[in-house]
């Protein structure tokens, strides 16, 4: 079964409201270890996340002498130093804030990170209010699973119940969780749908499609191998 957010993200959120002092945020900072705030309304609602980039804008900024902006402010956008002549949550905070649902694939949420540039996604309930937070390293962690447990996993659910498959057709290796997929598919169609299915077993790395069909073999250069599930920075 592919997993999908809710089995990674955490649930223990350490979050801000528009009102809350940049000084309030540093000291959270220290004592709970995060390295960015969801930005909740009164009705718990996400508004915006402000990270320690946005923090840091305006620590650059203010660290320059009085009419020498000097090479980092200089460098700074013209939005970026209006953020970081902030003093709450509310003016430093990136809005609107990007997030997931529970119930969204690892796919997905990786995908948004990669291509949004962010390092953590708020994770929202379809009213959207605050359940939770997912991290690069909550991606991560879903590769931390054993060979054994994989293949095991590939047989039973994938072939077995999925495709309703008989698994002796096949063999099916896995060594840090790279899959190597052999054995005679009906056709070619049936082949990919197969490789589909195993590169969404949780922990997969990549698959190697070594399987062979009775139907004619598909084109020059078109046969690949699945080298990753999605994008990680």
């Amino acid at each position: 079964m592919e997993p999908t957010v809710k089995d990674v993200m955490t649930t223990r959120v350490i979050s801000v409201t528009k009102d809350t002092s940049f000084r309030a945020m540093t000291t959270a900072l220290r004592e709970h270890r995060v390295s960015a705030f969801p930005v909740l309304d009164i009705d718990g609602k996400v508004i915006g996340v402000v990270s320690e980039a946005d923090m840091l804008a305006k620590e650059a900024l203010d660290s320059e002498p009085e009419g020498m902006p000097g090479m980092i402010a200089g460098l700074l956008r013209r939005k970026e130093q209006e953020k970081a002549r902030g003093t709450t949550a509310g003016d430093l905070m990136t809005s609107p804030a990007v997030t997931v649902s529970p119930d969204d694939t690892l796919e997905k949420a990786a995908r948004l990170m990669y291509t949004r540039k962010v390092k953590r996604l708020p994770v929202v309930d379809a009213g959207g209010h605050l359940v939770g937070i997912i991290g690069r390293s909550d991606l991560l962690a879903c590769f931390d699973r054993s060979d054994e447990d994989i293949r095991r996993e590939i047989l039973d659910q994938v072939i077995r119940h999925d495709l309703h498959t008989d698994p002796a057709a096949f063999t099916v290796e896995v060594k840090d969780g790279i899959v190597t997929l052999a054995g005679l598919a009906e056709t070619s169609e049936f082949g990919d749908e197969i490789v589909q299915g195993i590169r969404h077993v949780r922990g997969v790395v990549a698959v190697r499609d070594r399987l062979s069909h009775p139907d004619p073999p598909k084109a020059p250069g078109t046969r690949f191998d699945v080298i990753a599930r999605f994008p990680v920075d």
